[in-house]
């Protein structure tokens, strides 16, 4: 807006200056003195950035062209009314104020600068009124970009807050169950193992008088010994996830962070008995997938993909699909050649359809 405000004092000026050399005046010293001090009061405006000493510089500017009109020429008045708006706005006070204050001066004008100040001052009006609020409005604007910000450094802070107690608890997790399962094979199995050594001694010990009470104690050792293994046995079978449970986990894991990665939405959906996946499955299904979704999202411009694992009697269908461009002929990249021949270790297959979409299928034969 200041930019405007000085594009038209410039003009009003030079349009004066043009008036006063057609009408050959002869006051052009005390003129030019008068027009210099004008600029340099609202070149002063324009670098000090106190409210205070702007309106100062404003009031001055006025009196320097109420004395210059009325000593001078009468022409000076036609830069009154942009100054009178301008003292306005740096107040905050309504611009509307200003158009009585500038037509006040009209009925004390010749009839020849009447019509000129008329226009000028509602001219100005117009456009100072338009301008003051698109200045408001970008100010308004601004707030709220600046409000929107800290909003999302507020919330990027909580998130990584939130991300470092999740990884704080999983940590505090695996220690409670570290010590849970130290605690448990100190109770069952250390006092079993410790019994048995015992006994084991006490053998030795007999072994020259008492032979009969010697392999007594030596088949209750074995016998001890053997319900301890058998106790480790189960408790880490206890503690071991099945396979099918990690391997969906790890695949929905996997999902969820391609879907904050990316922002396409995925769905995955997972049918049959997949207790007959074994790890190694779960392995090749879970880096084809991975490598699917990266070929999805590089090649076919997709917004919706759909991963899908099923169990079918003897075969297990694992399978990327995606709404994106496609193509007529896929041309095998090193990624596919990488998702065939992990198939082909487990006597399977991959089988790439782009007529619909873009989708990449793995079969896999189960093992009898």
């Amino acid at each position: 807006m200041e930019e405007w405000v000085l594009y038209s004092k410039a003009v009003l000026l030079l349009y004066f200056m043009l008036q006063y050399v057609n009408e050959a005046g002869e006051k052009v010293p005390w003129v030019v003195c008068s027009l210099l001090l004008y600029v340099c009061c609202n070149v002063l405006l324009y670098i000090m950035k106190k409210r205070n000493v702007k309106l100062v510089v404003l009031l001055l500017s006025l009196t320097v062209l109420a004395m210059s009109a009325i000593l001078l020429h009468i022409f000076f008045l036609l830069l009154l009314p942009l100054n009178i708006y301008e003292l306005l706005f740096y107040q905050g006070k309504r611009l509307s104020w200003g158009m009585p204050a500038a037509l006040i001066v009209l009925f004390f004008l010749p009839y020849y600068v009447q019509i000129l100040y008329g226009f000028v001052t509602v001219f100005t009006f117009l456009t100072f009124t338009i301008l003051a609020r698109y200045s408001s409005r970008i100010v308004f604007l601004e707030q709220k970009e600046l409000n929107l910000r800290k909003d999302l450094h507020n919330t990027k802070r909580n998130l990584h807050e939130k991300e470092e107690w999740k990884k704080q608890s999983q940590y505090m997790f695996k220690l409670e169950e570290r010590n849970r399962l130290s605690q448990e094979i100190h109770d069952k199995i250390g006092h079993a193992m410790t019994g048995a050594l015992i006994q084991m001694e006490a053998s030795k010990q007999l072994l020259g008088r008492d032979e009969k009470k010697a392999k007594e104690l030596l088949q209750n050792a074995i016998n001890i010994s053997s319900e301890g293994i058998e106790s480790i046995r189960l408790t880490l079978k206890k503690i071991k996830p099945p396979s099918e449970q990690m391997g969906v986990n790890q695949l929905k894991t996997l999902i969820n962070e391609f879907i904050v990665r990316t922002n396409v939405s995925t769905s995955f959906l997972y049918s049959g008995d997949l207790d007959k996946m074994g790890p190694i499955y779960w392995k090749v299904v879970y880096e084809n997938i991975a490598e699917g979704l990266t070929n999805s999202l590089k090649y076919s411009n997709a917004s919706e993909i759909t991963v899908e694992v099923a169990v079918l009697n003897k075969v297990v269908k694992a399978q990327i699909k995606d709404n994106g461009t496609g193509a007529e002929k896929v041309i095998k990249g090193m990624g596919i050649i990488g998702m065939e021949e992990r198939a082909a270790s487990l006597n399977g297959q991959i089988i790439v359809d782009g007529s619909n979409g873009f989708s990449v299928t793995t079969l896999l034969l189960l093992s009898s």
